[in-house]
């Protein structure tokens, strides 16, 4: 007779165990998964996605460079760190001449000679790195900008 309690209490054990693994997978698989910046990654990505012009002219450092300039300007816009936007109901446009004037800018600072075309280059494939991982959703329509 211990061995029949036994044995229902492990099946018991088991049902429970199933249940909440089951529960705990449909939950996880029905959320996205977090999209993750690696810079080493995305140094290895941007590299190998610029045009050969750009490429011959920028080493890896000074693609890190331009990388980390471009998250400090998305800093300073509120637009890292937790994911979360500064204005949920405002669009959030990254890219373009602002983005491109601040990078040059802090490479004027620091001495670095970049052009404007090394600069665009680089931020169109970090792009392009942060569509891949699921960071960024597609452009908005030009009536919504």
């Amino acid at each position: 007779m211990v061995v029949v309690y036994i044995l229902i209490a492990l099946g018991l054990a088991f049902a429970i165990a199933a249940i909440v693994v089951g529960r705990e997978a449909r939950r996880l698989d029905a959320e996205p998964p977090r999209a993750v910046f690696d810079p080493d990654e995305a140094v290895e990505y941007v590299a190998n996605h610029l045009p050969f012009d750009v490429a011959a002219a920028l080493s890896h450092d000074d693609v890190k460079q331009i990388l980390d300039w471009n998250l400090e300007f998305f800093r300073s816009k509120g637009l890292s760190g937790n994911g979360s936007a500064p204005h949920a109901d405002a669009p959030i446009l990254i890219g373009g001449a602002e983005t491109i004037a601040y990078v040059l800018d802090k490479a004027s600072q620091a001495g670095a000679e970049y052009t404007p075309q090394h600069v665009q280059a680089v931020l169109e494939a970090q792009m392009a790195y942060l569509e891949a991982i699921g960071a960024i959703g597609p452009q908005a329509p030009p009536d919504e900008i």
